[in-house]
């Protein structure tokens, strides 16, 4: 057997294996892509008519969602660019449950409770994530599939290089006017090629999600070597001190008096005597990886410096940086509305591949058969 047919057959079977969590994968990454473009559009409490007064502090917001939402843990308090409506976040992981409560900042008005448990685009996130399946299932199910799509990519660019120069040039356009065999080959082939270029970076970023030694090793091999500071939740170091005003009332106007071009403020109110109380601003909505996180002192109101990667920007090494740009490579956000769109479009193909490879291997295998029905017809006619 040749190298290239070893191939084949690899492509083939881990194809086979994989396609239809390929396939759910794809789609769902596919259809999440403008998300926030669509929910902007549909969704008219996001919104509310700028006022030439004060916004309301965040510790009055936290009182209104506690009781538009009673006996639920606040986790964050946004307020969003003029014309948005204020975000209370309110979310825990035991017990479980995620609301969003849509605020007017001016009046304290509630425009909307939504539970994101039965958001429509939430659910497509269990599925791109989990495929509807318990956390600790769907999980690696999908991190496996996603690294066997990699290896996918890399077998059939194997698969379409061409032998020569003659062949080179069926190698990158579909052959419209020809049977629809030849039509659906063309597709899978040639289609293939040109996503391969956007979904292995796709696929990359959303690897790092799926498999922690493949996030430590990407880290590594970022920093030139350097093992990544995990995650943690400083703590509030001191002792309580009595004040009138409430400590996230705060921060909140001492972030926004020191960073007065920021677009978004996020406050996270502390929800243990020990927590800090954690900032998030941000002067580009359009991603994520841009986000400043500072984290301060519940009691004396003194910034608690982190080691991790998500803390003030200016302090993040390069590593640091791409690191954090992950979900913004991975959605296509990195590039602004045009790499959402190429997203969109490699996603789609990605969840054709798996249809149109199963269509060229069940067509050759009702070939194979007919041909092997035919030899033997003959066969037997040659012995009669």
């Amino acid at each position: 057997m040749t190298f290239k047919k070893l191939i084949g057959k690899l492509h083939l079977w881990l194809g086979l294996g994989s396609g239809l969590v390929v396939f759910v994968v794809s789609i769902t990454g596919c259809i999440y892509a403008f998300q926030v473009e669509i929910q902007d559009l549909t969704q008219p409490y996001r919104y509310v008519e700028v006022q030439n007064k004060p916004l309301l502090k965040p510790s009055v917001l936290k009182a209104i969602t506690e009781k538009a939402v009673p006996n639920k843990v606040i986790h964050s308090i946004t307020y969003e660019r003029p014309g948005r409506a204020a975000i209370a976040t309110i979310y825990h992981y035991e017990p479980s449950y995620y609301y969003l409560a849509y605020l007017n900042p001016y009046t304290g008005e509630v425009l909307k409770v939504k539970n994101m448990d039965e958001d429509f685009f939430r659910i497509i996130l269990d599925g791109h994530f989990y495929l509807w399946l318990p956390d600790r299932i769907g999980q690696p199910v999908v991190a496996t599939a996603t690294l066997i799509f990699v290896v996918l990519m890399i077998s059939g660019l194997i698969l379409w290089w061409p032998k020569n120069k003659s062949a080179a040039k069926q190698r990158f356009s579909v052959k419209w006017n020809a049977r629809w065999r030849r039509v659906n080959y063309d597709l899978h082939n040639v289609l293939g090629f040109y996503m391969t270029w956007v979904v292995i970076f796709i696929a990359i970023t959303g690897l790092v999600w799926g498999f922690q030694w493949f996030s430590k090793a990407y880290y590594y091999t970022l920093s030139g070597g350097k093992t990544q500071v995990e995650y943690y939740e400083p703590e509030s170091p001191s002792l309580p001190v009595a004040s009138s005003i409430p400590a996230i009332d705060r921060i909140y106007e001492k972030v926004r008096a020191e960073t007065p071009e920021a677009l978004t403020i996020e406050v996270h109110p502390p929800e243990t005597g020990k927590s800090t109380i954690a900032t998030a601003t941000t002067t580009d909505t359009d991603v994520y990886w841009k986000h400043d996180y500072r984290y301060f002192d519940q009691y004396t109101l003194k910034e608690v410096p982190v080691k991790h990667a998500f803390g003030r920007l200016k302090d993040l090494s390069t590593a640091d940086k791409i690191f954090r740009m992950n979900y913004d490579i991975h959605v296509g956000a990195l590039f602004g509305f045009s790499g959402k769109l190429l997203a969109f479009f490699a996603s789609l193909i990605a969840a054709s591949l798996p249809i149109t490879g199963v269509y060229i291997w069940w067509g050759r295998r009702k070939k194979n058969a007919k041909t092997a029905g035919q030899v033997k017809i003959k066969a037997t006619v040659l012995n009669a």
